[in-house]
């Protein structure tokens, strides 16, 4: 039981770095905003070619 209680008072110690996570994520997802943003066409034209392609593969 004394070795439970040492993890637990462990992890509480380990609780991580929450606001540097939540920056990296609202940066990544500021990236990918920003990227979409600058190649939305591409990205429309590559999606849906993709797309056409694996319904006429299974359509045969």
């Amino acid at each position: 039981m004394s070795w439970l209680v040492g993890r637990i008072v462990r992890l509480r110690g380990d609780a991580g770095d929450v606001p540097g996570w939540v920056m990296v994520t609202v940066m990544t997802a500021g990236l990918v905003a920003a990227v979409f943003a600058v190649f939305r066409d591409a990205i429309v034209v590559a999606v849906q070619s993709a797309l056409e392609q694996v319904v006429s593969d299974t359509g045969r």
